[in-house]
């Protein structure tokens, strides 16, 4: 399996907020671009990358690795694709980084360019797993507009920071619903990614909108730059995944020059 591939995480401090929903439209776009793109779900408790995905099993296995499903060109693996989804994980911390290291080391991903990590709402045993396992190019945080939901995406942020991962982008999920007046409502309120991205030094990448067919497109694993690939909504998501691209690869080609090779003669 290729090693040096660039590592995308996508984060947030709270759930509900539409990391998921992120991480499968970026991912999507990603592919569309022509890059070769894997998509691990690293809830572990709570996985429905597959399900937006429209991925419902893995593929025949060999036992030379485990094969990810694929779906709209990416590559997929979750923890859905491997229990009964009607029973819950009763598992510990260990059991859970037991799991991502399985996930990142014996997954046969192949030669990809790019690999979206969709992390768990929160600050715990996952995300400090996956900062374990690989080396993180950049992470991204995922909020909405409202004042409150600042504080849970800025522990996210900040826990990014202890852990050395440089973060590089914030996106505002559910920023305004559009009425079929084509007026602009302000559902939850507005400015929250902005001010994250003013009071933190994070650049703002991009808004999106409240969108039913966005949710529809998760509930009917149609991402919705596949499902509606005109619409104001996937146009929102492709310029996001753009900037998350160009972003990831500055950053990249910084990692690159500070890596020192050292020649031992004999």
């Amino acid at each position: 399996m290729k090693k040096n591939f660039k590592t995308i995480v996508v984060a947030s401090g709270k759930g509900g907020v539409g990391k998921s929903t992120v991480s499968v439209n970026a991912a999507v776009a990603l592919a569309m671009n022509g890059a070769s793109v894997g998509l691990l779900d690293a809830d572990v408790y709570g996985p429905n990358c597959h399900i937006m995905m429209g991925v419902n099993k893995l593929p025949p296995q060999t036992g030379e690795g485990i094969i990810p499903g694929e779906a709209h060109g990416v590559k997929v693996m979750s923890m859905g694709l491997l229990v009964d989804p009607n029973k819950p994980l009763a598992w510990r911390g260990p059991m859970l980084h037991s799991a991502i290291r399985q996930f990142v080391n014996d997954v046969d991903w192949g030669d990809l360019d790019y690999l979206v990590v969709d992390l768990p709402p929160g600050t715990g045993d996952a995300q400090l797993s996956i900062s374990q396992e690989i080396a993180i190019t950049g992470g991204f945080i995922v909020t909405l507009p409202q004042l409150i939901s600042l504080s849970d995406a800025r522990r996210g942020l900040e826990l990014f920071k202890q852990l050395n991962v440089p973060v590089l982008g914030v996106v505002e999920n559910m920023s305004y619903l559009i009425t079929d007046e084509g007026k602009q409502l302000d559902v939850f309120g507005q400015g929250g990614g902005k001010s994250l991205s003013s009071d933190t030094g994070v650049d703002f990448i991009g808004s999106i909108p409240l969108d039913p067919d966005v949710r529809s497109g998760g509930d009917e694993g149609m991402p919705i730059v596949v499902s509606h690939p005109n619409s104001h909504s996937s146009k929102c998501f492709l310029d996001i995944a753009s900037l998350m691209q160009k972003l990831t690869d500055i950053q990249w080609e910084k990692s690159q020059k500070n890596i020192v090779s050292i020649e031992i003669e004999e």
